[in-house]
C-alpha cells in the first residue's frame, strides 16, 4: 500500500511539473516574442529604441511587479492550480490582442494586460514545486521548471521571427494568444499538493501577516544579498535578451529570419543547457556545502563578462555568435540556485511571498531598466556612433554583472549561519524571531 502510494504521489508530482513547464512555456513565449518583433513594430509603428525599451521591459515591470505580491499572498492561502489556470487565461487573451495595437499607447496597454496575468504564474508554482519535492530534489525540479524560459524564448524567437516574415507580426501575437487560451481549462487536471509536506517543522497558522513576513525576509541578509545579485544579473539579462536581435540585425546586418534563428538556438540550447546544469550542479555542490547555491551564480556572472565582451566587441560575425551562445549559458545559471535557496529559507506559508518579493527585486532594476536604460544609452549614442551605438549600450549594461557577483558571493557567506538559525529548510525560528 504504501508503495502503491509513494508511485502515486511520484506520478502526480512529475505530472504537475510538466503542467506548471507548459504553463510557464507560454508565460515565456508571449513576454519574449515582442523581443523578436522589434524591429517591425519600429518600423510600422515609427518607434524610437527609447520606446521600444519602454515597451519591452518598463511597461511590462511597472505592472508584473505591483501585481505580483498582492497574488502571491493569494496564492498562499488559495487553490494554487486554479489561480495559475486564471492568470494563463488572461495573459493569452491579452497576447493574442496585441496583434490590435495601432500604436505605442495600445501596445503599451496590452502589454500591461500580459504583465497582469503573468504576475498570477511564478510565485504559485514555486510554491507547488516546492511542495512536490523534498530539498534534495528542489534546485534540479526548478531548474526542469525553469528550462520553460530558454525553450519559451526559443520558440517565441523561432516561430515569432518565420510567422512574422510568412504572415506579419499582428498574426503572431494572435495565434501564441489563441494557443494560451486552449491550454488553461487543462491546467486543472493537476493535482494540488499539500502545502509543507516535506518541512521539519510546520506552522499552522493558514498565512504569515504581511508585516511579520517583510520582516522576515528583512533580517535574512542571505537573502537581501540574494535579491540584489538576482536584480543585478537581471538587468544584464534582459539587456541582451531585449537588444540581442536588434544588435545582430543592424550591426552585423543579419535578416529577421536568420536572427530568430540564431537566438532561438543559442537561447532555448544554450540558456537551457545554463538552467539545467545550474540547479544540478547547485545540488550536488549543496550536499557538500550548502553556500555554494549562492557561489555558483557568482561563478557564472564573473564568466560572464570576457564571454559579453567577445560577443559584442568583435567583428567576425560567425564568431560573435559562438560567444553569443557561451553567453547564453552563463546567463542563465543563476535561476534556479536562487530560487531555490529562497524557498529554502522561509516557511511554505511564505513562499509564495518570498518568490513574489524576488520576482518584484529582479524585476524593478532587471526587466524595467535594463531594456529602457540599454535603449536609451543606444539613443544618445546614436548620432556619434551610428547603428554601432546598440553595440556599445549593451556593451555597458553588461557590467552589472560584477555587482552581481559580489552579492551571490556575500548570500552565500551568510546563508549556512541563517540556514542553523531557521532550524534547517523551513524557517520558524526565523519567522519567531522576526516577530520579536
Amino acid at each position: 500500500m504504501a508503495q502503491a502510494q509513494d508511485r502515486s504521489s511520484f506520478r502526480a508530482s512529475y505530472y504537475g511539473l510538466a503542467m506548471l513547464f507548459l504553463v510557464a512555456l507560454f508565460n515565456y513565449i508571449d513576454r519574449s516574442i515582442i523581443s523578436i518583433l522589434q524591429e517591425p513594430l519600429k518600423a510600422d509603428l515609427g518607434l524610437s529604441d527609447t520606446q521600444l525599451g519602454a515597451l519591452t521591459g518598463l511597461s511590462f515591470a511597472l505592472m508584473y511587479t505591483t501585481m505580483a505580491l498582492p497574488i502571491a499572498r493569494l496564492a498562499d492561502v488559495w487553490n494554487r492550480k486554479r489561480l495559475i489556470a486564471g492568470a494563463l487565461a488572461i495573459w493569452s487573451t491579452a497576447t493574442a490582442a496585441c496583434g490590435l495595437a495601432n500604436g505605442f499607447g495600445t501596445l503599451v496597454a496590452l502589454r500591461m494586460g500580459v504583465a497582469f496575468g503573468e504576475a498570477g504564474c511564478v510565485p504559485a508554482s514555486h510554491s507547488m514545486i516546492a511542495d512536490y519535492f523534498p530539498l534534495r530534489q528542489r534546485a534540479t525540479a526548478l531548474a526542469l521548471w525553469g528550462l520553460s524560459n530558454p525553450f519559451g524564448t526559443m520558440l517565441g524567437f523561432a516561430a515569432g521571427g518565420w510567422i512574422t516574415q510568412t504572415l506579419g507580426w499582428r498574426e503572431a501575437f494572435l495565434l501564441f494568444g489563441i494557443a494560451g487560451v486552449a491550454l488553461a481549462p487543462i491546467v486543472l487536471t493537476m493535482k494540488e499538493p499539500k502545502r509543507g509536506r516535506f518541512d521539519d517543522h510546520a506552522d499552522s497558522r493558514a498565512q504569515v501577516p504581511l508585516r511579520e513576513a517583510l520582516a522576515t525576509l528583512w533580517k535574512l541578509k542571505a537573502f537581501r544579498f540574494l535579491a540584489a545579485g538576482g536584480a543585478a544579473h537581471a538587468f544584464v539579462v534582459f539587456a541582451a535578451h531585449n537588444w540581442n536581435a536588434p544588435f545582430f540585425g543592424r550591426v552585423h546586418e543579419m535578416p529577421i529570419g536568420q536572427v530568430a534563428l540564431y537566438l532561438a538556438l543559442a537561447i532555448g540550447l544554450g540558456g537551457g543547457t545554463g538552467q539545467f546544469v545550474g540547479g544540478w550542479l547547485a545540488d550536488r555542490l549543496g550536499r557538500g556545502d550548502r553556500r555554494w547555491y549562492m557561489w555558483l551564480p557568482a561563478t557564472a556572472s564573473v564568466l560572464l563578462i570576457p564571454f559579453s565582451l567577445g560577443t559584442y566587441l568583435i567583428e567576425d560575425t560567425a564568431a560573435a555568435m559562438a560567444m553569443g551562445v557561451v553567453q547564453a549559458v552563463l546567463l542563465n545559471v543563476w535561476f534556479a540556485p536562487i530560487v531555490a535557496t529562497a524557498q529554502m529559507l522561509v516557511a511554505s506559508q511564505m513562499r509564495a511571498f518570498t518568490s513574489a518579493m524576488l520576482v518584484l527585486i529582479v524585476n524593478i532594476l532587471g526587466l524595467s531598466l535594463g531594456p529602457l536604460m540599454t535603449g536609451m544609452l543606444s539613443d544618445a549614442l546614436q548620432p556619434t556612433f551610428g547603428a554601432e551605438s546598440l553595440r556599445y549600450a549593451i556593451l555597458a549594461s553588461m557590467g552589472m554583472s560584477v555587482v552581481a557577483a559580489l552579492c551571490f558571493f556575500r548570500s552565500g557567506q551568510h546563508l549556512m549561519r541563517e540556514l542553523e538559525g531557521a532550524g534547517g529548510e523551513a524557517g520558524p525560528k526565523v519567522v519567531e524571531a522576526a516577530r520579536a
